[in-house]
């Protein structure tokens, strides 16, 4: 089937002569005399079946979506852990960019201490061989005077010098260290808040991914349990074609083109050649039912994709629109078979436990597809999408 293309269950494919005759017996749904309580009653053995599957379904879809809107808020915080931890990262290199070059700072400093207590200890050295040299020697060996208070006052000099520089690199060198053991304090106290964050990071992703899995898991069973209501509704349907070949057939009339009041722009062109106002293509059950919905003047939602008839009740829940499995005048009755189901409009509920409903493309006059057909059919089996 073409994307853009929405029909009902019931085939439109006019070269498929014999699988039309198939669904044409499955379709068999109206009636000319209204069945007694023992024909239809197997439908509501169904109906009651099918809604308690269902009320399954819908606590597992509350579960599932209580689930989804945890795990949400998880992603939501794990997000907010990323960002957090991101940050006391970033100020952790900081720190450790600091703590490096103050560990490189000490190292100089240390070499710088070395390096002048050699040269301190060299001219303590050259002085403690002057020492041995008498004054007169000196001053002998001496130019003049002036040299030898300028040799004596220099040696002084460079000691001095040299000294003071110690005591300041070691003044530095303490500094250093005092500003190491602070960067030290800080950049653990950093490191324990990023593994906190981390160890919290862990924890959230854990509980996410059991919620997640949780949420698989009921979604899981809403897909086995859907896979029962289908299983009975084609029991459902078995059965009432069963049915309806037993009583000889539930007449339709021979149905028309054209009728219902459906618009002639559609209703006189050629199956499937056109697409109506709500996506569907023409002359199809989809588009019938939702120009009858819409020519009460009530509200029916564009499809876009997703109106196949088995589709309605899911589709038109998204736009806040109801089903359930009490008929209602007025509303579309969605049968579940085929492929893509079959929708018809509830003209009137009777008192005898059918409905008198109208439609397009069922062929069960075996006068062709996509035909208007007015007629009387059980109730039971069907859900009902109340726009």
């Amino acid at each position: 089937m073409n994307a853009m293309k929405q029909r009902s269950t019931t085939p439109v494919s006019k070269g498929l002569v014999t699988k039309s005759a198939l669904v044409a017996a499955a379709v068999l749904m109206a009636l000319t005399t209204p069945l007694s309580m023992g024909d239809y009653v197997f439908a509501d053995k169904y109906d009651d079946q099918i809604r308690a599957i269902q009320a399954e379904i819908d606590g597992y879809q509350q579960q599932a979506a209580t689930l989804s809107a945890q795990a949400d808020t998880l992603q939501n915080e794990l997000a907010t852990l990323a960002s957090q931890k991101a940050s006391i990262q970033a100020q952790v290199d900081l720190s450790q960019a600091k703590y490096d070059k103050l560990i490189a700072d000490i190292t100089q400093t240390e070499k710088d201490i070395a390096d002048n207590k050699d040269a301190l200890g060299q001219i303590i050295a050259d002085m403690y061989v002057d020492g041995s040299i008498s004054p007169l020697e000196m001053l002998a060996s001496a130019n003049n005077i002036s040299d030898y208070v300028d040799q004596q006052e220099y040696r002084s000099s460079i000691q001095t010098n040299l000294t003071e520089t110690i005591d300041r690199i070691n003044d530095l060198k303490k500094q250093l260290e005092e500003q190491k053991v602070s960067v030290e304090r800080v950049l653990a106290d950093q490191k324990s808040q990023r593994d906190q964050l981390a160890a919290k990071e862990a924890e959230q992703a854990k509980l996410l991914a059991d919620t997640q899995g949780q949420e698989a898991a009921y979604q899981s069973l809403m897909s086995e349990r859907n896979g029962q209501i289908n299983n009975l509704r084609s029991q459902q349907a078995a059965e009432m074609a069963a049915a309806a070949r037993a009583s000889g057939g539930w007449g339709i009339g021979n149905g028309s083109v054209g009728g219902g009041g459906y618009p002639g722009i559609w209703a006189y062109a050629e199956q499937d050649s056109l697409v109506d106002n709500w996506g569907l293509y023409n002359r199809e059950c989809v588009s019938y039912t939702a120009w009858k919905v819409w020519s009460t003047g009530r509200y029916v939602p564009h499809f876009a994709g997703a109106g196949n008839a088995n589709q309605w009740p899911s589709t038109a829940a998204r736009h806040g629109i109801g089903s359930g499995s009490t008929p209602v005048a007025g509303s579309v009755a969605i049968q579940y078979i085929g492929v893509y189901g079959h929708s018809m409009y509830v003209e009137a509920v009777n008192g005898d436990g059918t409905i008198t409903v109208s439609d397009y493309n069922n062929n069960m006059d075996g006068m062709g597809w996509g035909r208007y057909h007015y007629y009387t059919r059980p109730a039971g089996g069907l859900t009902y999408v109340y726009f």
